[in-house]
Formats: structure tokens, C-alpha cells, sequence
């Protein structure tokens, strides 16, 4: 083996791999929310009459899944023959369907809880392919007899959901993972040695201490999800598929055969005439008793659907072949975002408190009810998360800048810490970036929450504006949490410290700090 080659984890190894992720998931706050969302939307659709009602209801209560769910109404694919715009979600979800509707909400909650700056481009690849294969469920049920096969797309949905739970919450387990199946497969290439080759149920087996699949099943069982859609994450066996004899074994089939699908389009702009497509015929071909021909319109059927979809979201498509890079963010940022930490039980030597999460927590818990009644103004939301973030974090100084449209400008508007009314007044800096690419505006164009733990680097200097090293020259460590609406660029959140801070910002820290900023997010968007 090379030098360079990931050797598998042993046993104990795998199995702390294991219980830390499935830890992390379930006591992710995120996580949990998004568990308890997606149980309650496939719980709508064992609901009689009142089903279509009690949906419109949970997609009113939600500004974003509304407008969203309006735009693909809206989008060519749906769009009536007299052209008139849909406004309601009732007539949305008599237009696209309940189950249609469901669907995409359950997408869109997969979206808008892990589609994030940490690790975006592996997270972005992942969450497509489970897009891309909730359309390809959706298309297998409509040809189906089976009673209740639209529940297909939803399990096609989930069918991705472990490599898309390590992505986001394991990323160097999930690097670990690609790197051994593509170093296996270049040597078997290499050796015309096809046995040699692994699969990702094989390789997360082998760093994870179990395969994806199991995963999958795993956190929707924590869930509660309903058993028939947990079974159908189950591994299939290897070689050509017969008819299935039963509903839950064609869903099992109808789950594997989407994200297969939804791989190659992920990879191929002419999918048809790839070899994988052959390869998806000889196994598949005789179980759903489909052609070449079927096979080259339900390509298109599904990239029909996506565009409508990845549209509806705001979502550009990744380009094929895409490139596991991160944003496009330099790889001295792309280390700096935030995930890269560390935990640990110790003090930390740069002031961050010990209780941070639990700082953060409370923080989440204060702004979200501040919100909850109703009453409270966006202003009154920025200076609360504001204030979270100094105290709970530890910075000397924090402050948020916003856009002034009129001056053309990045300005701070509020702020805490040392030397604060100077700095506040100091702090600002032209709109457009004029040809320069420093560390605010790669993170502002890719929407990356950054934690700069050392600024005195080289690479880190060599990508910090003047202004910045003239009016806080003694910043040795500093965080920026970008505020993007759709592609509009608002502001962002920064703070710093005059001591480098190597412990970083663990995952659960991470997700507090992202809830906080989804919840400014919010209160820009509606108001």
C-alpha cells in the first residue's frame, strides 16, 4: 500500500466512529428539530380528509417553505395552460398533488437544515443526489400498481441520507470514505482486477463500523419515521433484481435503483450513453421491466423535475463532474471553516468559556421566543444574537455590519467590546469588491461562516484588506458568519480576539451558532 493509502479502522476504533456520529445526530438541536419536522409531514400523509389542510397549514407556517413550494408551482413544468400565477399553497398543493407537495417539503427541510458553509460543496453533492432521487421515486410510483407507492419517493429521499449525515457532521470521515473507494477502484482499474474495487456500503463499513445504508435506517428509526420506509433503506443484494414479490421489496428496489440514478446524473450531461446506464439495465432492467428507451425518458423526465426543483429553491445546479472544493474557497479558508474544531474538556487559553454550547443553547432558546412573540423587531433580533455571540464565545469585540445601499457601502451598526465606539466607527469599507479578492469578500460571495484562529499566518494575512489590518491590527483571531438572503448579500456577523484560538469551533457549537443566524436570516426576510 502507499504511503498515502487510508487503512481501514480496526473494530473498537469503528465502533467509537459510529456511536460519536450517531451521538452528534441525536443530540444535534438541528437535528432533532428537522426530525420531529420531517415525522410530523409523513404523519399528514396517513391523515383522511383534513390530509391536503393540515399540510397547507404546516407549509404556511413556514415564510420560506411557502415561497418555495409557490415558485415550483410556478415553474414551467406546473405552470397552468392560461398562464395565470398560482398564489395559495391550497391551489399549489392541488396543482403539483399532496404527495408531490410532501415530498418537496421533506426535500426542502434536508435543505434548509444542512445545505451550509462547512463543507458545502461535499454537503451540496449529497443533498442533490437525494433530490435527484426522490424525483426518480416519484417517477417509479407513478408507473406502479402498488397501493400507497408514492411513499417510494419518500424513501428514495432518505436513501442518501447517511452519506449526506457524515458529509455534514463527519466530514473527515466522509473525505476518508471517497478516499478509499476511489484508491481501491484506480488500483483494481489499474490491476483489471475487478473484485478489488469497494463499494460505499463497503467502505463506510470499514471507517464508520456501519454502511450508510444502516445509518440511513438507524437515525430515521430515531426519528420515528414509519418501519416501511426505514426497511426500505436496507442494502439490497448484489447482481440482477427480479420482480419484486412483495410492496416493501420493491420499495427496497425503487430506493436503491433512485440514488443510482441519481448518481449518474449527478456525473454525466449524456447519461444514456454511458456505460453505467448499461450497467443499471443488466441489474435493474427485469425487476421494473424497463428498456433502454424507458430508461432515457425517465433521464429526462427527472432533469426536468430538478431544474424545476433546484429553481424553486434558488439552488444553482453543481456543474458534472463537480469537484469535491468547498464554495470555491481557497484551501487555507476552506480549513478555517467552522466544524474544523476540536472538543475538549480543558480552559481555553484564548478566553472562550468552557459552557460555550451551553451559552449558546440559552441563547438560541431567548432569540427563538423572542420571535415567537411576535413582537420583536429585526433590530432587536441582530442585538440579541449579537450579544450571544460575544458572551458565549469570549471575544474582546463583536459587531454586525449591514449593507448601506445608498453609500455603497459595509457598515457597523451595533456592537460590543473594547474600544467599541472607535471601532464601530472605523468599521467600514466599500460594497463593491473592485477586482480584490480578500477574506470578506470570499465569504460574503460563498456564503462561508469562517473561523480565523490564527490571522498572523501568512496565507490569512496575505488574504486580509487594509482596512481591516490598519484599524484592528492586533486581531489575532476572529470569526465571520456572512448574512446571504437568496443571493442577496446583507452583512455579516464578526468578532475577534487578541489571542489565537486553536481550539476552533466544534459541530455542536456550530450548530447553535448557525440557528442563531438563521433566526437574523428570518427576521431580514420577513421584514
Amino acid at each position: 500500500m502507499s504511503a498515502t493509502t487510508i487503512a481501514p479502522l480496526d473494530e473498537g476504533a469503528t465502533r467509537r466512529v459510529r456511536a460519536a456520529l450517531m451521538q452528534k445526530v441525536n443530540g444535534d438541536e438541528e437535528m432533532f428539530a428537522l426530525g420531529g419536522s420531517i415525522a410530523r409531514v409523513i404523519e399528514l400523509a396517513d391523515s383522511d380528509e383534513p390530509g391536503p389542510h393540515d399540510l397547507a397549514y404546516f407549509v404556511l407556517s413556514d415564510v420560506a417553505l411557502t415561497q418555495r413550494i409557490l415558485r415550483l408551482s410556478n415553474t414551467i413544468r406546473y405552470r397552468t395552460v392560461s398562464g395565470t400565477a398560482v398564489t395559495t399553497v391550497s391551489r399549489a398543493i392541488a396543482l403539483l398533488g399532496f404527495d408531490n407537495v410532501k415530498t418537496t417539503a421533506l426535500a426542502m427541510l434536508l435543505v434548509d437544515t444542512l445545505d451550509n458553509g462547512a463543507h458545502a460543496g461535499s454537503v451540496r453533492v449529497e443533498l442533490e443526489a437525494a433530490l435527484c432521487a426522490s424525483l426518480v421515486g416519484r417517477e417509479m410510483a407513478r408507473l406502479s400498481f402498488y397501493q400507497g407507492a408514492e411513499e417510494a419517493a419518500i424513501g428514495a429521499l432518505f436513501k442518501n441520507l447517511g452519506p449526506l449525515l457524515v458529509a455534514s457532521h463527519e466530514h473527515e470521515r466522509y473525505r476518508e470514505i471517497n478516499q478509499l473507494i476511489n484508491q481501491a477502484n484506480a488500483q483494481a482499474n489499474a490491476q483489471a482486477n475487478a473484485g478489488a474495487r469497494y463499494t460505499p456500503a463497503q467502505a463506510s463499513q470499514m471507517i464508520l463500523g456501519c454502511s450508510y445504508d444502516t445509518l440511513s435506517a438507524a437515525v430515521l428509526a430515531e426519528w420515528k419515521i414509519p418501519d416501511v420506509i426505514v426497511r426500505a433503506q436496507a442494502t439490497l443484494a448484489p447482481g440482477p433484481l427480479k420482480v419484486a414479490g412483495s410492496r416493501a421489496e420493491w420499495m427496497r428496489q425503487v430506493a436503491a435503483f433512485s440514488l443510482d440514478v441519481a448518481r449518474l446524473l449527478g456525473k454525466s450531461s449524456d447519461p444514456a450513453a454511458t456505460p453505467e446506464a448499461r450497467a443499471l439495465l443488466a441489474r435493474y432492467g427485469a425487476a421494473f421491466e424497463i428498456d433502454a428507451a424507458g430508461l432515457k425518458r425517465l433521464f429526462t423526465n427527472v432533469n426536468e423535475g430538478m431544474q424545476g426543483l433546484m429553481e424553486s429553491m434558488n439552488l444553482q445546479p453543481l456543474p458534472k463532474e463537480a469537484p469535491d472544493t468547498g464554495a470555491g474557497l481557497p484551501d487555507v479558508l476552506m480549513l478555517a471553516t467552522l466544524d474544523a474544531g476540536e472538543e475538549d474538556e480543558g480552559a481555553w487559553p484564548s478566553g472562550k468559556p468552557k459552557n460555550a454550547r451551553e451559552l449558546l443553547l440559552a441563547g438560541v432558546q431567548d432569540v427563538t421566543q423572542l420571535r415567537a412573540a411576535g413582537r420583536a423587531r429585526v433590530n432587536d433580533v441582530i442585538l440579541a444574537v449579537l450579544e450571544t455571540l460575544y458572551k458565549a464565545l469570549g471575544f474582546r469585540f463583536a459587531t454586525v455590519c449591514l449593507k448601506d445601499a445608498r453609500a455603497g457601502q459595509y457598515r457597523a451598526r451595533v456592537s460590543f467590546g473594547t474600544d467599541q465606539a472607535r471601532v464601530q466607527a472605523g468599521f467600514a469599507f466599500p460594497a463593491a469588491a473592485g477586482g480584490t479578492r480578500d477574506l470578506f469578500v470570499l465569504a460574503m460571495e460563498n456564503d462561508a461562516d469562517l473561523m480565523i484562529s490564527d490571522a498572523a499566518s501568512v496565507k490569512i494575512r496575505e488574504l486580509l484588506p487594509s482596512w481591516h489590518r490598519t484599524l484592528l491590527p492586533d486581531a489575532k483571531s476572529f470569526i465571520v458568519l456572512p448574512l446571504v438572503v437568496g443571493k442577496a448579500q446583507l452583512g455579516f456577523f464578526y468578532a475577534d480576539r487578541a489571542v489565537v484560538a486553536p481550539e476552533g469551533v466544534p459541530p455542536d457549537e456550530t450548530a447553535m451558532i448557525r440557528a442563531l443566524k438563521r433566526q437574523v436570516l428570518a427576521a431580514l426576510a420577513a421584514g
